[in-house]
Order: structure tokens, then C-alpha cells, then sequence
């Protein structure tokens, strides 16, 4: 038996457009709809550019294909695409059931909806009119010794200026002392202390409990977001979603 025959090749029932974990065209969120706000969350705890229609409609078709053929016969980034899709329909009870037993139209209304309230993420919150770039970043002493990369000395004058002026280029690989635990950064160890500091804390309360949690003694009367979701862990994504807010 040729090797043709013992891994046929995956022949999708309609021709793939690009790919759904790419955001699609931002339109702004103006409803309180549960799929308008889980789109929301699952933007901040899992996958933040989702392309939501086609991402529902890929995953419908392809739940169909998988009947015939094993998920292990599509390409890799198919793959992933389609773990993102399982952790989008199992995230939100009874949004499997409509989606199969709806129209078109219905899967492609409700990724509009998620993808409304995703698209509220999408963007860092801009420097406020008093705020100057002048006076900012690398330009302040506070904030610049908080993006200092790791490993380099912010009290170093020269370190310093390269940084303020560009000739230092900060690496993506390099992460910011604002990350560290104290903002203490161990060369022999870089790992300790790493993803635990109290910006990313109160950051993470203020986001996902409630604004005042960040206080000793919370005030809030409503159900913050983690408990609104279902979410009782803290996500890989939801730790890139804070620390890129506070940078």
C-alpha cells in the first residue's frame, strides 16, 4: 500500500480563506449582549485576535470533516486553529448546540457579536493629553527604570541614555524589570521572581475581580469578570493581556 494511501490528504469540503486566527475588521462595541462580553473575555484569557465568524464557521465544517478524516492529517497551523475554536465552544455553555443546529446566518451573527466585544482589547490605552511622550518611558526616570530591560543597569548613565535615545534596542526576548517580583532581577536565576510583581497583581485583581480588590478591604457589590466567566485559574493570555496593558 503506497504511503498515499495510508495518509490520504485532507480535502476540505470548501476552499479556506485566510486564516481565522487573525482579527478581522474592528467594529466597536456597543452592547451588553453574554456574547458581546464573553467575546471580551476570551480575547483577554485565551486568544486575543481571533477572526470570531470565521473561526466559528471553519470549526463547524471542520467537525463535520473530522467524522471521515482525524484532526492529526491537517496542517499544523489548522490544528491550532481548531484547539482556539474547542476552547471558544467550551467556554460558553449551549453555544455548540446553537451553532449546529442554526443557520448560517446564525454562526456568522454570533461571531460578530464575540468579535465586538474582542475588538475592545485590541488596542493599549493612549497617553492622555497631559500626558507627553517627552515625559514618559524611557524619558522618566520611574517608568524607565521599570521598562529597563533585565540585565541592564537603569542607574548606568550611559545605559541610560542609549536606552532614552534608541541606540539601544530592546530585544523581544528581553523582559522589562516591571515583570520581576520587587523588580529585582536574578541573572543567575531569571526565572525567580519572573510574571509576580505588584503592578501585574493589581493589575490582574483590577481586571478580573473588581477595581477595588486591589484594596486591602474590597468594595465591590457586583461579580467581577473571573467569576461572571467561569474562570478560576490565571491563562498564559491573561498574564500577556496585563502585562501589555501596563506597558
Amino acid at each position: 500500500m503506497s504511503d498515499d494511501e495510508n495518509h490520504p490528504s485532507v480535502e476540505p469540503s470548501r476552499k479556506r480563506s485566510a486564516s481565522a486566527l487573525h482579527s478581522g475588521p474592528r467594529k466597536k462595541a456597543t452592547s451588553s449582549n453574554p456574547l458581546v462580553l464573553h467575546g471580551r473575555h476570551f480575547g483577554r484569557t485565551v486568544f486575543a485576535l481571533c477572526n470570531y465568524p470565521a473561526l466559528l464557521t471553519a470549526g463547524i465544517l471542520r467537525l463535520e470533516e473530522l467524522q471521515d478524516s482525524p484532526i492529526e492529517n491537517y496542517p499544523a497551523d489548522v490544528r491550532r486553529e481548531h484547539r482556539v475554536f474547542l476552547e471558544l465552544v467550551d467556554s460558553y455553555p449551549g453555544l455548540l448546540d446553537r451553532l449546529t443546529n442554526g443557520e448560517d446566518e446564525d454562526i456568522i451573527h454570533v461571531g460578530e457579536l464575540m468579535g465586538k466585544g474582542a475588538s475592545e482589547d485590541r488596542h493599549l490605552y493612549r497617553l492622555s493629553p497631559e500626558i507627553s511622550s517627552l515625559t514618559s518611558g524611557f524619558n522618566h526616570e520611574v517608568t524607565g527604570a521599570l521598562l529597563c530591560p533585565a540585565g541592564l543597569d537603569w542607574s548606568n548613565v550611559e545605559t541610560k541614555q542609549n536606552l532614552k535615545s534608541g541606540e539601544t534596542a530592546v530585544r523581544g526576548d528581553q523582559w522589562p524589570m516591571f515583570l520581576y517580583a520587587g523588580y529585582v532581577y536574578d541573572p543567575e536565576d531569571p526565572w525567580t521572581g519572573l510574571l509576580r510583581s505588584e503592578i501585574l497583581i493589581f493589575g490582574f485583581k483590577h481586571v478580573f475581580t473588581s477595581p477595588s480588590s486591589v484594596d486591602r478591604e474590597p468594595k465591590a457589590t457586583r461579580s467581577g469578570n473571573a467569576y461572571l466567566h467561569g474562570m478560576k485559574s490565571v491563562t498564559k493570555a491573561s498574564l500577556a493581556y496585563i502585562a501589555t496593558q501596563a506597558w
